[in-house]
């Protein structure tokens, strides 16, 4: 099948940078970014699973910081699924450009996965197509490969 979602599929998330969330060069702390992409891949995972589900966290796949992101500077991550398995959704994120900047300031891939009352996987609403989902246009096309590669390795 080929996956031709459009933007309405992407989930967005703002931030902006404040000096609490700063480190001593006056730039976005590490932790505060981790914690931000979570949120963001949560919401995207959620919104991906249905209004039903219930999950959580398996690993973060990957993580990249290409930009130092200063205090007041608003910052933009968009969210998409790449993968979805009977359990489990991956999502990709991409962080929009910084004013002047051609390359995003972050991206990565983390793994979520639908669980019971008990904590233990459970199948997701809607079971996973047959074919692999394929995402041909940038920067979900790139994510996805290297999501791949990741997956691959850590099997």
């Amino acid at each position: 099948m080929l996956e031709t979602q459009s933007r309405d599929f992407e989930t967005l998330t703002h931030r902006l940078v404040l000096p609490r969330d700063a480190n001593h060069h006056g730039t976005l702390y590490a932790g505060t970014l981790l914690a931000l992409a979570l949120e963001a891949g949560y919401a995207t995972a959620f919104r991906a699973a249905g209004l039903n589900a219930n999950l959580v966290l398996k690993r973060v796949l990957d993580l990249r910081c290409y930009e130092p992101v200063p205090v007041g500077q608003v910052v933009q991550i968009r969210g998409r699924q790449i993968h979805r398995g009977s359990a489990q959704i991956v999502v990709a994120l991409w962080g929009t450009p910084l004013p002047d900047r051609l390359i995003p300031w972050m991206d990565g891939a983390m793994q979520f996965v639908q669980v019971d009352e008990c904590g233990r996987p459970e199948p997701l609403e809607e079971e996973p197509d047959d074919q692999p989902m394929i995402i041909v246009e940038p920067p979900w096309s790139g994510l996805q490969e290297r999501t791949r590669k990741l997956l691959r390795v850590r099997q």
